[in-house]
């Protein structure tokens, strides 16, 4: 949460600062803001207001624009209201300040320091800066030091000081920065994303090292003074950002990109015919010597997790828990040397997965990543890590990174299942044959886009909205009814179809839509006794149904035959039949689908 740039080289750093900030405001769009140094004159200009960076842009515009050293922010509001002066950047006396994280204490740093009477925001983080300049004394490198020694919480701290011309500090704890050359200076941010295509290399810049950014020149520093060596990490994936290309919103481009991502992200695990992990690191030996799986995942993730349990359990017999990443610690979970733990994030930063895993492998388990950011935290922290291959998701409703980690999931279950004995070479080729197919089943249902749409326009009135299906089909409805609620602000619940009757029937009335999904033989009569229960009661049903199923002539309000493909992995088109639901919900809306109120892309805060 929060998105955070420095800048320092030969452009002017308000258009850089401008560009990279809307490269990271799905990370928070409550608002931004930017300052600037001067290295000439020792001049400060400090722009910032409530609202998108676009809005910031515009204030911007007639400025004159000669600084080429500066920060910027664009904020998800946690301390503080969404105001111009609650936004980022803060300053107190000779110090500038952009942060993300948290900082716990902050009330008792106001006392200790005696701060009240000065400070104008109701930010933690307008404390930091008030804390680092009551430490200043014109050495950086000790006021940072003492600093975060009085620090309790998560943080990545970028700071101008007004007296120290063309340099950018920084440090951070838990709460990320990346930091890379370009050929006009040198760049740090809060992800990869930011650098657009400036840039063919990165650091992660370690947790308490102190980093100055020159104009020619990226500086790290231990807490003791003593130079540290960088490492950088090769950026093999586009980060460009081409736009949304002729698409409205980058959440259609991203659902349509999935085929493609899923093929990408089997590409080198798939080796003459086999599941081959090699490529990722992934021995055979913890694959095969576990005694129990454990996801520690959130939201979308953990509905990749949901999925990948369903698997587990049907193919290698195995017991599986997938647990809220959030409160894994305070659940005393049954962790130890003989667990699996599965740690899923897209951007690898998601800090209560990072915080469940690290716990997870202080008890002794071993432990697996699948995340799409190469070099982020949960990679750093795990023992092994499977990258998917979905590229930059701008959107913040997660398509392309949820189904790239099914497949990177199934992949993992089949790898598991051949050395475990469960597979033999026949059963191996049997279900790669069924993911190998996934891309283009996923692609017959985005060829049909349009008669979604038409479903969708049932929906628009809705205050409230269900989803009901069982086993897989229920696991695949979480998600369906998270991507409605979030961008389209139904109220949308998913139950299993089953429970209906133990009271959740009770709030179903007159032209109700629900959803249900039937993609599992062995409970497909029994989910459309479900349905029928929910339709006598005056329900509007949208029905997505695997295409070979008989309906007996039932009569639903909307039919939408999703290809057939074996049941355990109908997940994939049911997936883009459901996000495409949502995504015509909410464009018809008039709504902003990328980013919906409240949410941010990356969250980096408990």
């Amino acid at each position: 949460m929060c998105g955070i740039v420095g800048y320092n080289g030969k452009n002017s750093v308000t258009d850089q600062l401008l560009d990279s900030l809307e490269l990271l405001e799905y990370r928070g769009y409550d608002s931004a803001g930017l300052a600037t140094l001067n290295g000439t004159t020792g001049k400060v200009k400090l722009r910032k207001c409530a609202g998108r960076v676009r809005d910031l842009r515009r204030i911007c515009q007639s400025d004159k624009k000669i600084s080429t050293c500066g920060i910027g922010h664009t904020r998800w509001a946690t301390h503080g209201g969404v105001s111009d002066l609650n936004a980022h950047p803060h300053r107190n006396g000779d110090v500038i300040l952009v942060h993300n994280g948290i900082i716990e204490n902050y009330e008792e740093l106001k006392d200790h320091f005696m701060l009240h009477k000065e400070l104008k925001s109701q930010t933690d983080t307008e404390v930091v800066a008030a804390v680092l300049n009551r430490l200043y004394k014109g050495d950086p490198h000790e006021a940072l030091r003492k600093a975060v020694q009085y620090l309790r919480g998560t943080f990545a701290l970028v700071v101008l000081f007004a007296d120290q011309p063309d340099t950018i500090y920084a440090i951070r704890n838990v709460s990320p920065i990346v930091a890379a050359y370009n050929d006009n200076g040198t760049m740090l941010a809060s992800d990869v994303a930011a650098l657009g295509a400036t840039a063919e290399k990165y650091m992660v810049v370690p947790e308490y090292v102190i980093t100055e950014l020159h104009k020619n020149e990226i500086k790290l520093f231990d807490l003791e003074g003593k130079p540290v060596e960088p490492e950088f990490i090769t950026i093999d994936w586009d980060t460009t950002r081409d736009g949304k290309g002729n698409y409205p919103f980058y959440m259609e481009k991203e659902i349509m990109e999935q085929p493609d991502a899923l093929k990408a992200t089997m590409e080198q695990r798939i080796v003459d015919g086999k599941i081959d992990l090699s490529s990722d690191g992934v021995p055979d030996e913890i694959l095969k010597s576990c005694e129990r799986v454990c996801v520690v995942a959130c939201g979308t993730a953990m509905h990749a997790g949901l999925v990948a349990k369903a698997l587990v359990q049907s193919k290698l017999g195995m017991h599986m828990a997938v647990e809220y990443a959030s409160e894994f610690m305070y659940e005393d979970p049954v962790i130890d040397e003989k667990t699996l733990v599965l740690a899923i994030s897209q951007s690898g930063e998601t800090i209560d997965t990072l915080e469940a895993l690290k716990y997870a492998r202080a008890k002794g388990a071993k432990s697996i990543a699948v995340i799409n950011v190469k070099g982020s935290s949960i990679a750093r922290e795990s023992d092994y890590v499977m990258y998917t291959v979905a590229g930059p998701e701008i959107a913040v409703a997660s398509t392309k990174a949820y189904t790239t980690q099914l497949i990177a999931l199934f992949l993992l279950v089949g790898r598991m299942a051949k050395v475990r004995g469960i597979f033999d070479d026949a059963a191996e080729k049997e279900f790669l044959g069924h993911l190998v197919s996934a891309p283009e089943k996923m692609q017959q249902v985005l060829d049909q886009k349009h008669d979604i749409h038409k479903i969708a326009r049932g929906m628009l009135d809705a205050k409230d909205a269900f989803m009901i299906g069982r086993g897989l089909d229920y696991s695949i409805l979480l998600e369906g009814a998270l991507k409605l609620k979030e961008i389209s602000y139904i109220h949308t619940e998913a139950y299993a179809s089953g429970e209906l009757k133990h009271g959740t029937i009770a709030l179903i009335t007159e032209n109700t839509p629900v959803v249900a999904t039937v993609t599992q033989s062995r409970l497909k009569d029994k989910e459309l006794s479900n349905i029928r229960e929910v339709q006598s009661r005056g329900a509007s049903v949208i029905l997505l149904v695997k295409e070979d199923f008989d309906l007996a002539d039932a009569e639903y309000a909307d039919v939408f035959m999703l290809p057939a493909m074996a049941d355990e992995f109908m997940v994939f088109p049911a997936s883009a039949a459901l996000q495409l639901l949502a995504y015509y919900v909410s464009m018809d809306k008039g709504l902003d689908v990328d980013k919906p109120r409240n949410l941010a892309k990356v969250v980096t805060v408990e």
